[in-house]
């Protein structure tokens, strides 16, 4: 029933596609209409946590810099910590045109290129004041460095993983001949407790999005 009902998702689609090609073809960007900086929309305090840029911890760029410049347009990379010294490292890579694949951009794709073991790979929830964000959940490890991480997609207006999810925002763009933006939105911590990283994940995504507004908060996570 599953496969079936898959199919059926895919030939809408297609067809949807189809007309859409025909109706309005894509030429006007959501970057254009709205510009966005993450460097001015991220606070570099809010809530518990506080930004220490001299803090002794690197941040994992899982991609070359090639690929980064070729995906992205804007990426933002910081390291927070909280009144306990727990930290948690942010990274945002935003693209103007998100029209092609996520498999590039994808950490459990990208994090052992760089060395590291999959541990654990699932699909969870973040659940804020605003609504729920649906995300993956890795867990790796290279040698003694355990790196629990978190990571949502944007594309235009919704967070999204799955491919479908992907092209049915793609489609409700193209139908209007507008191609739309998109952010990869990722955490980690180094943290061999599982439990804890996920609590504080979430807590720090939950209180960044409170400490922005409302066309941030859409822009970074797909919640009003």
């Amino acid at each position: 029933m599953f496969a079936n009902k898959t199919a059926l998702i895919i030939a809408a689609l297609m067809i949807a596609a189809s007309i859409g090609a025909v109706v309005a073809k894509p030429s006007k960007k959501v970057s254009d209409e709205a510009p966005i900086s993450l460097e001015k929309i991220v606070p570099k305090e809010f809530g518990d946590w506080r930004e220490q840029p001299d803090r002794n911890v690197q941040v994992v760029n899982p991609q070359t810099q090639e690929l980064l410049d070729k995906l992205y347009s804007q990426i933002l990379s910081r390291t927070y910590v909280n009144s306990k010294g727990y930290a948690i490292m942010l990274s945002l890579a935003y693209g103007s045109d998100q029209r092609g694949s996520l498999a590039a951009h994808k950490p459990e794709v990208c994090y052992p290129a760089q060395g590291f073991t999959i541990q654990k790979n699932e699909a969870g929830i973040v659940g804020t004041p605003f609504g729920e964000i649906p995300v993956r959940r890795l867990y790796g490890n290279i040698g003694a460095r355990i790196e629990p991480v978190m990571y949502w997609f944007t594309v235009g207006d919704k967070a999204v993983l799955s491919t479908t999810e992907k092209r049915l925002v793609d489609l409700r763009f193209g139908l209007t001949g507008r191609i739309p933006d998109g952010m990869l939105f990722r955490v980690s911590s180094i943290d061999g407790d599982q439990k804890q990283a996920i609590q504080l994940q979430d807590q720090f995504v939950t209180q960044l999005l409170q400490a922005v507004p409302s066309a941030d908060r859409k822009r970074l996570s797909g919640l009003n």
